[in-house]
């Protein structure tokens, strides 16, 4: 997770010489260094923004530091930074939110970042983004950034603007990128080429026979009296076949058939999915065995 701290940038910027009117347009240069080299984003601030190459070098000195705590105590004894009072209350405040990550043992997986700076306007405190780093190879330490997969930061006039005497309300929010961390998680499973269980259901009552319905209702009543998440196919007479399938498809462990024999002789037949072996167990013994299985 990188941070950051609206209060930081502004400062920064400030003493870097960038003209208030150009903070908000610069920023967003800033913002694209997590895709883009330094060099191509001084050449937009200089180039295409009208700002002068001296304060785009200061700029420069600043956004390509990353670090935590130590960082955060170099910033603030910084003769320009710490001569800005927006600065110097967002270090203030980075540095106790370090304090708290210490605490809770998570500052290895926390980078105070001073390139991050989320394009809108609205933050007035920290600002945060997670990226999900992988290796590249098994052979190969070095982490790769995927991308970001949440972000959000702190508003404080925000939702104010709502209110009729415009109290400032104090916020922070986050939003999650659903589609990107779905599209991470199918990429890593069909890497790994493990089944995806789409379900939690523990057992399917199959019938080997038609005219079985019944049975299938009753046995899966008993299960489920028993808190045990089980299923059937809701047709009359399904085809066996078609029930091992759906099993194997959605990932389901265990097939609980009821066959006229297997009535007849007061068990019930289990089949492990996995490895297609067939058990006959007594009725009265099925929960447990269930239970035992599915625990494993």
């Amino acid at each position: 997770v990188q941070v950051n701290d609206r209060r930081i940038l502004d400062g920064m910027f400030a003493v870097c010489g960038v003209p208030d009117s150009k903070f908000r347009t610069i920023c967003s240069s800033v913002d694209k260094l997590d895709k883009v080299p330094w060099e191509e984003v001084r050449s937009e601030m200089v180039g295409e923004k009208g700002l002068s190459p001296e304060a785009a070098d200061r700029i420069g000195e600043y956004v390509q530091l990353h670090g935590g705590l130590d960082l955060i105590e170099q910033l603030l004894q910084d003769p320009k930074l710490s001569q800005n009072k927006l600065a110097k209350e967002g270090l203030s405040d980075m540095k106790l939110l370090f304090e708290y990550l210490t605490l809770f043992g998570i500052t290895g997986k926390i980078s105070f970042d001073l390139s991050l700076a989320r394009g809108l306007d609205y933050y007035t405190g920290v600002i945060f983004e997670a990226v999900l780093l992988q290796q590249e190879n098994e052979h190969v330490e070095e982490l790769v950034g995927v991308g970001s997969v949440a972000g959000g930061g702190r508003y404080d006039g925000l939702v104010g603007m709502f209110d009729p005497k415009g109290r400032k309300v104090p916020c922070v929010g986050v939003s999650i990128g659903i589609e990107r961390i779905f599209s991470i998680l199918e990429q890593r499973l069909e890497a790994s080429e493990e089944k995806i269980r789409t379900t939690e259901t523990q057992v399917l009552v199959a019938s080997a026979q038609k005219k079985l319905l019944e049975e299938r209702l009753k046995l899966i009543s008993e299960l489920w009296d028993a808190g045990i998440k089980a299923e059937m196919l809701y047709k009359k007479n399904p085809k066996l076949l078609n029930q091992l399938q759906y099993c194997e498809d959605t990932g389901i462990p265990l097939v609980a058939i009821v066959g006229e024999q297997e009535l007849k002789d007061g068990v019930v037949k289990l089949r492990i999915v996995a490895t297609r072996e067939e058990v006959n167990i007594r009725r009265e013994s099925l929960v447990e065995e269930i239970r035992t299985r599915t625990s494993q």
